[in-house]
């Protein structure tokens, strides 16, 4: 194969579902030894290009070229023999069976006498995993891990495969700086070793430093390839967009000095060790660590869903404790959780019973629905949020995932929460729907709410908090105001060790 021809091409390809053009006359050319993005905002077509490409889907017309002669990619099977995996944003893994099992499913190892060598599973996940630089147990059951954790369990599954061509949509959404920056290591060796990877992700600034090349989609058609685009964030995102969207981080500072949530020395069993801090009025207080730091799990402590075995939490100055998250919820606590697919929607129902879930009482009288108040209050949310009007027709899961991120939020808007707790709330959603969600946050801080944001990426937590709580090992270990954190003194200090000095962690 020349040097020039391309591992893979795309040529005019083309894809249609009732109603809608998904992808229009897209040419997108992958080399080998080459690590190349693919680009847009939710609906673009570029899950549509992944599916092609994977064998789930077929174009409706185009030519797909294999090292310069042309290939049917027939089912995911098919592409796995021409040396494709796939690495999707939904997982594929099988939360009940082990991460060896995960990683060599479908492709099992056997003995001569034909039945599963279960040794051999497990060393060789084991050596997949330490080539990753990773140490999970390859006999852990995959569903008691981490979401992030689950994320590289995926990724080993690919590189297990031995393929030529990656395809990562979103991998690094449920990772925090470390593990991002070892996936990105891994990345560029697979690069020098030959591989061709397409990297679909939305956090720009990371496609910013590891692709060679991009190419961005907007309503199904190309509207910039590789060599017309240059790689930094201000060209991506006026392609993706088709527009100039001016200031990145809106943010807006209107905290008061008012302490409405102060937590005394908090732990729980599910491993947050000591967590002191307190919340003012209209502020945004960062919890900033690295993946397992006990950012979620303090989340979960204030939201009710774990105990306390010790301290003590403080709501508008009187002791309050939370048995469930029904108490939480009837104090006016709200947690939009980090995996709004599995525990913050109802994908079978519309905007309006997302909404209202968790204040039928509100809507209620004898026990009775009042259903054209329940309409009315979900199409005000639908207008002030700028939620797409399909949502009251629609039902969740065919909705773009910032829609459905800020449904989860309409939800205890509606239910008239005073502190809501974000976790992760811009993870897997484009960059229109991320400063969707930034303007809504200072909406909220406007109207006098108070937020605790959970954000595994820095800049972000940077750029909305007005003070960030560093956490590590479940314990706050100190309290800084945004404006004095650089970026590297933030990844320093999530990472630091309990005996590293103050002024050491922060310099």
């Amino acid at each position: 194969m020349a040097a020039t021809t391309p591992l893979w091409e795309f040529v005019d390809i083309s894809k249609a579902y009732p109603g809608v053009l998904a992808n229009d006359g897209v040419c997108i050319k992958l080399m080998a030894g080459s690590i190349h993005g693919l680009l847009g905002e939710n609906g673009c077509g570029k899950s549509t290009m992944i599916k092609t490409l994977s064998g789930v889907q077929q174009p409706d017309s185009g030519t797909i070229l294999h090292k310069g002669k042309t290939v049917t990619i027939s089912d995911p099977q098919a592409a796995r023999e021409l040396g494709i995996a796939t690495v999707f944003q939904e997982f594929s893994i099988v939360p009940t069976l082990s991460v060896g099992e995960n990683i060599f499913l479908g492709n099992m190892p056997r003995t001569r006498f034909g039945v599963i060598d279960w040794k051999k599973i497990h060393a060789d996940a084991a050596a997949v995993l330490a080539g990753m630089n990773i140490e999970i147990p390859t006999e852990a059951i995959t569903g008691s891990l981490s979401v992030g954790e689950q994320q590289l369990v995926e990724i080993a599954k690919a590189i297990a495969m031995k393929a030529r061509m990656i395809i990562l949509d979103e991998p690094t959404a449920a990772l925090g700086e470390d593990e991002i920056e070892r996936l990105h290591q891994l990345l560029r060796d697979m690069r020098a070793d030959g591989t061709a990877i397409l990297y679909v992700s939305h956090r720009l600034d990371e496609v910013e430093r590891i692709v060679d090349e991009v190419t961005i989609l907007r309503n199904g058609r190309v509207v910039r390839a590789s060599g017309e685009t240059d790689i930094n964030v201000a060209q991506i995102v006026s392609a993706m967009v088709g527009e100039d969207v001016g200031e990145h981080y809106p943010k807006e500072h209107n905290a008061s000095e008012e302490v409405v949530l102060e937590a005394r020395g908090i732990a729980t069993k599910s491993g947050v060790a000591d967590a002191s801090f307190d919340l003012r009025k209209g502020e945004v207080l960062g919890l900033g660590g690295v993946l397992g730091s006990g950012r979620t799990e303090i989340a979960r402590a204030i939201f009710g869903t774990d105990e306390f075995i010790r301290g003590e939490l403080l709501l508008n100055g009187r002791r309050v404790r939370f048995r469930s998250e029904i108490d939480a919820i009837r104090a006016g606590i709200a947690l939009v959780p980090e995996n709004r697919k599995y525990d913050g929607l109802f994908f079978n129902f519309s905007a309006s019973g997302n909404i209202t879930a968790a204040s039928l009482g509100a809507l209620s009288r004898f026990g009775v629905l009042n259903l054209k108040v329940e309409a009315q209050a979900t199409r005000d949310l639908i207008r002030d949020l700028e939620i797409s009007p399909q949502a009251e027709e629609k039902t969740v899961n065919l909705l773009s995932g910032g829609n459905q991120q800020k449904i989860v939020i309409a939800r205890w808007l509606f239910s008239q929460s005073q502190v809501l707790i974000l976790d992760e709330p811009t993870q897997g959603i484009d960059i229109g729907a991320k400063i969707a969600v930034y303007r809504l946050i200072n909406q909220l801080t406007r109207a006098g709410k108070s937020i605790i944001l959970i954000s595994s990426d820095h800049d972000e937590l940077l750029a909305m908090s007005d003070r960030i709580a560093v956490v590590q090992h479940g314990a706050i270990r100190r309290i800084v105001s945004a404006r004095e954190l650089s970026h590297d003194a933030l990844v320093r200090a999530s990472a630091e060790t309990a005996d590293t000095p103050k002024e050491e962690a922060f310099a």
